[in-house]
């Protein structure tokens, strides 16, 4: 683990990641490795989701070999959440960090999972019930780039492999900015770009021929985990997503590659 600081309810409600601006409609934009109209983006990638969401705790363990378990207790550590506090958990998927962060908060605290995908967001929920934990914890379907809440609102937000998929980031992180509370910090854990060559090399021979067989093997999809592995390609680099959270306000930006950057941790505060 290595740092690089460059600077210092329960009902979902139907939405999507991607705006319905007719603007949006006219121009292209990444789906993997291909390029499709922005506003089929976040159809095309509620379908990926639609279908891997019930063996989506399963293939995380086995693509990860648990290690992705280790990215989110760092994640949470670093939050510096604390009792009483409320968090928004965007992306949250099956509920990992929503799950940690409604224990930390307490009962004067409050905790939203919001995605983008209801079979996601059910498979979530009903884990999260088995386990016990309720009360506090409220699910939201969420459009990223048009956040459903309040101006500051929230002490902090953590968005966990989810940035990716968003069809525009930069409005999503400004939305994000607007519905946190000043002193409030943002957390966006996703992959981003392995730090020597050696590494990149034995992560693209995983990534586009393990990966894929894993998902045919035990999701019977390969094709979704392509789109998975090839849309971490096209994620903006560690230092180019730290720019884009400063280009819409935050400021003492920094990162912590982990896994010798196949993943980071970015950390913004808005003051």
């Amino acid at each position: 683990m290595s740092t690089n600081t460059q600077h210092d309810q329960d009902t979902p409600q139907e939405a999507v990641l991607a705006s319905s601006n007719p603007e949006q409609a006219s121009h292209k934009t990444d789906f993997g490795f291909s390029q499709v109209d922005a506003s089929q983006k976040a159809d095309m990638v509620a379908d990926v989701f639609h279908s891997v969401a019930a063996k989506y705790d399963v293939m995380n363990d086995l693509m990860s070999m648990g290690v992705h378990r280790l990215w989110k207790r760092y994640t949470i550590d670093c939050s510096g959440v604390r009792a009483g506090q409320k968090v928004l958990d965007l992306a949250g998927g099956t509920g990992d960090l929503a799950a940690k962060f409604s224990r930390i908060v307490g009962n004067k605290g409050q905790v939203i999972l919001a995605d983008i995908n209801h079979s996601m967001l059910n498979v979530g929920k009903e884990k999260l019930l088995n386990m016990g934990i309720l009360g506090n914890l409220h699910y939201v379907q969420a459009n990223a780039e048009a956040l459903p809440f309040p101006d500051n609102h929230f002490d902090l937000i953590t968005i966990a492999f989810g940035l990716r998929n968003v069809t525009d980031k930069s409005k999503a992180l400004a939305s994000m900015y607007r519905v946190l509370k000043p002193g409030g910090r943002l957390l966006v854990l996703e992959f981003s770009k392995p730090t020597t060559q050696a590494l990149s090399k034995v992560y693209d021979a995983y990534s586009f021929y393990l990966l894929p067989q894993m998902g045919k093997l035990v999701a019977n999809d390969s094709e979704s985990y392509r789109y998975l592995a090839e849309s971490i390609r096209m994620h903006p680099d560690q230092d180019t997503l730290e720019q884009m959270m400063k280009d819409v306000g935050f400021e003492q930006t920094s990162y912590t590659n982990l896994t010798g950057g196949i993943v980071a941790l970015h950390r913004g505060f808005k003051f």
